[in-house]
């Protein structure tokens, strides 16, 4: 990547899906996230805010983060407002935010990705946070076919989605390309009177393995490709004369029906009911039969090339007004 082309000034703007994204981003955060980490400091004790809102847990303590040999580290914060999860033939409805929170490092092999069009973007590796969860979901209620819903949670099923292992493969400048954002191991837990507390669709072992995308899937036929959108995009430094570059990508949609969904198990009493969900929601189901939609999605990026100017900058927001992107 290059590295002689310094920041640019803060900038907001719509990107066309057809032009590659964030040019600007890629040459900034080269230019400025060069030299390795300095000696990391304790982490903030009062809540960031400005554009660092939401960061608060922000593993800046790993070990991960603050190995000398890294060359940039980051906070990242994304809430999901909207959307479906499409499971073989049945759909949750997203209608609750679902919440992403996580430290990432770029360590000295550099790993990067090359996109169809000859540009390249930075690949991260992520952090899990240091106090909160890394996702954060509220059930979501499904209705059972044929049966009237008169009583939550007997004649209806919660369900609600749950890490089943780390995020990987961060690649933020992706945004409007077809290529993952990010891959996600997910399993859906279901809750009802019926179940017993141990009924999932996928586990730590056999994930749902999601890779959004804000460009157009490429799942088997016949099922057809999906398409997301990167929203917004604005780039800004510090606030506080820190040396952080913060992105921010407002009102994005990611998709991806590229996933695989294993059949439920541990549904009843020694899993008698899994054969029964299997037929109900038409599962196990290959790729390309599922799908996911996380709409209205806002992530804010803080990088440095420092850890302890990371850690300060964090520490130099606290009592500034939360920033629209990431406060919901």
């Amino acid at each position: 990547m290059p590295r002689t082309v310094p920041p640019r000034p803060s900038q907001s703007r719509t990107p066309a899906p057809s032009r590659r994204l964030l040019p600007a981003l890629a040459l900034a955060a080269a230019a400025t996230l060069l030299a390795a980490g300095t000696p990391a400091q304790a982490a903030p004790t009062t809540i960031p805010g400005g554009p660092y809102t939401g960061m608060g847990d922000c593993p800046v303590s790993a070990p991960a983060m603050t190995d000398p040999g890294d060359l940039q580290v980051g906070c990242v914060v994304s809430v999901t407002n909207a959307g479906s999860f499409t499971i073989g033939s049945t759909t949750v409805p997203l209608t609750s935010p679902i919440k992403l929170q996580f430290g990432v490092y770029w360590d000295k092999s550099a790993p990067v990705v090359t996109f169809p069009d000859g540009s390249t973007a930075n690949q991260y590796a992520t952090v899990a946070p240091s106090g909160g969860q890394l996702l954060t979901a509220q059930p979501a209620q499904i209705a059972i076919p044929g049966i009237i819903n008169f009583l939550p949670g007997l004649t209806s099923i919660f369900a609600q989605v749950e890490l089943a292992g780390p995020v990987t493969e961060f690649t933020p400048l992706a945004a409007g390309e077809s290529y993952p954002v990010f891959k996600l191991p997910v399993k859906l837990h279901l809750s009802n009177t019926f179940f017993g507390d141990d009924c999932y669709i996928g586990s730590d072992s056999s994930p749902i393995m999601l890779q959004p995308t804000t460009g157009t899937t490429n799942p088997p036929a016949p099922a057809q490709p999906m398409t997301g959108n990167p929203g917004t995009i604005a780039v800004n430094n510090d606030p506080n004369g820190h040396n952080a570059l913060i992105a921010a990508f407002t009102g994005a949609t990611l998709v991806d029906n590229t996933f695989s969904v294993p059949g439920a198990s541990g549904c009843g009493l020694g899993g008698i009911l899994d054969p029964i969900i299997d037929w109900t929601m038409g599962i196990p189901s290959g790729a390309g039969k599922g799908s996911v939609s996380f709409q209205q999605t806002d992530t804010s990026l803080a990088l440095d090339s420092s850890l302890s100017d990371l850690t300060a900058s964090l520490g130099a927001s606290a009592g500034q007004p939360p920033s629209a992107a990431a406060h919901h």
